[in-house]
């Protein structure tokens, strides 16, 4: 019987704790995009970036995207935005 008198303090404590954290994670924003983290996964990360060629050089650009094909375009063809 004397235990309750310690786990009853001790668990409404550790209930402040909880609802604490939960209302300064909804403060920072932790919970705005519940979409995102989930389509992250498809992106690919490993991909290295391209070499810069030298200048005079006329070397192909290849352009990448997680969820396409690769695609191989010559830099005299391309039109940059």
């Amino acid at each position: 019987m004397s235990i309750l008198f310690l786990l009853i303090p001790l668990s409404l404590t550790l209930l402040g704790v909880a609802i604490w954290a939960f209302f300064w994670a909804v403060d920072k924003g932790q919970f705005d995009d519940l979409s995102g983290p989930a389509y992250s996964i498809l992106y690919d990360d490993d991909v290295k970036p391209a070499k810069k060629p030298s200048p005079g050089q006329d070397q192909p650009t290849v352009k990448t995207h997680a969820l396409e094909k690769t695609e191989v375009s010559d830099t005299k063809d391309s039109k940059q935005p």
